[in-house]
């Protein structure tokens, strides 16, 4: 069974995004991380890029697969989770608390298109 935090927001595609003040932390859910397998690598946009909700920002590849990441949100990267560089299995360590990228939220009325916690364990089939 997968691990889903309340509070966060989710996407179909199975991202989420952790709202602090006019911030989100954008990473994958559990489930996705157990549905890749090991982590090898995390292709991650540049600080100052613009992501649009809905829209790839980078990739996750994993020993099984590779996987697009697309922005549960839109705004403007103000940071990225360098440690995944050097470690991107950390991602299948902790996916909530290794997020992938810190944005700058350009509308708060996308997260109501979003799931909450017990919307996308329903989503997920749990």
């Amino acid at each position: 069974m997968s691990k889903i935090l309340d509070g966060l927001f989710y996407s179909e595609s199975h991202e989420y995004v952790k709202v602090e003040g006019e911030f989100g932390y954008i990473g994958i859910t559990d489930y996705a991380q157990h549905e890749l397998g090991n982590v090898v690598y995390v292709d991650m946009p540049e600080v100052d890029d613009e992501v649009e909700a809905g829209a790839e920002f980078g990739a996750v590849e994993s020993v099984k697969a590779a996987s697009d990441l697309n922005s549960p949100v839109s705004g403007t990267v103000v940071e990225v989770n360098e440690a995944l560089e050097d470690e991107p299995g950390l991602v299948n360590k902790d996916p909530y608390a290794n997020w992938i990228i810190k944005v700058q939220l350009s509308d708060d009325d996308e997260l109501k298109g979003l799931m909450d916690a017990e919307a996308y364990k329903t989503f997920i089939g749990e």
